[in-house]
């Protein structure tokens, strides 16, 4: 039984940080074993900023005070916070531009790729297993107008905007409304003319291959670029989050 539970947490904690299932066996060879799970994860976490660079992978700074930031300390913590080189150009240029358009607007990335290994998945995402794709939070105001760093959630995702779809409710799929908590979120309305013009920026940007959103909201925006698409019904909402990839 001992064996079974230990393999349980070895696979949760790998499949959600990709180094604590290893922290996690490292630990059992102590007498103190919670501490020195914490001491090893910490360890690896920390080397893995100077280790994933050799396998063309770079992180996300966790204390950056820029216009492009990682939204909370969670994804830092969880190792989900690395992109390719060239996926980080592509989303410092994108800040950059809107910036330059609103002024003091902060981008938001939220669950990018693990630091290691090409098709390891980052669950519950179906990709982010290469360095090349990341999602970013929307852009929220209030009465007072844009809030700098501000999501509905505290994690910025699963705070749905309502509009028209044509998929169907199926347990079979990753695509949860979670209509139970929508009432828990923060009392911000989306900022279409930050979120749009940064969906338009990504669209027209040569390097990138697709970017998904809801279609209820792309008729909002009122383009037909080709690059935004439909990620399907079986995946998770897009109308909480932009997915970009390279």
């Amino acid at each position: 039984m001992k064996f079974v539970i230990h393999g349980l947490i070895f696979l949760f904690l790998t499949a959600f940080t990709q180094l604590g299932g290893i922290a996690w066996l490292v630990s059992r060879l102590f007498r103190r074993s919670l501490l020195a799970f914490v001491i090893a994860y910490v360890a690896f976490s920390f080397g893995a900023h100077y280790t994933a660079p050799v396998f063309g992978r770079t992180p996300l700074s966790c204390l950056g005070s820029g216009n492009l930031q990682v939204q909370s300390w969670y994804y830092c913590a969880l190792n989900r916070t690395y992109v390719s080189p060239a996926l980080l150009e592509v989303l410092q240029d994108s800040a950059d531009e809107v910036a330059r358009e609103y002024p003091g607007t902060v981008t938001l990335v939220l669950d990018a790729n693990f630091p290691f290994m090409n098709g390891f998945p980052l669950l519950p995402h179906l990709s982010h297993d290469d360095g090349e794709k990341v999602d970013l939070a929307f852009f929220y105001s209030d009465e007072g107008g844009y809030v700098p760093r501000a999501v509905r959630s505290p994690i910025g995702y699963f705070a749905f905007e309502s509009g028209p779809t044509e998929c169907r409710n199926t347990w079979l799929s990753l695509r949860w409304d979670l209509d139970w908590v929508q009432g828990f979120w923060r009392d911000l309305t989306i900022d279409e003319g930050r979120t749009f013009f940064l969906v338009r920026t990504l669209a027209e940007e040569p390097r990138v291959q697709k970017v998904f959103i809801e279609p209820h909201l792309k008729d909002r925006m009122g383009t037909d670029f080709r690059k935004i698409r439909f990620q399907g019904c079986r995946a998770a909402r897009h109308d909480d989050h932009i997915h970009v990839q390279i």
